[in-house]
């Protein structure tokens, strides 16, 4: 299923200091969360 993300464990390593801490709450996956705003990005740009 990694297959369907659109960001390198490379990436996702670097970029892992921006996101925000968990506070108690389970936090949800950050990279499906990006690879879901790259994914929209994307498509606002081709409409």
């Amino acid at each position: 299923m990694s297959d369907l993300f659109w960001s390198s464990d490379t990436q996702m390593a670097r970029l892992e200091p921006f996101f925000p801490k968990s506070h108690g709450k389970p936090r949800v996956d950050d990279r499906r969360v990006l690879s879901g705003i790259i994914y929209y990005s994307q498509w606002l740009a081709v409409a």
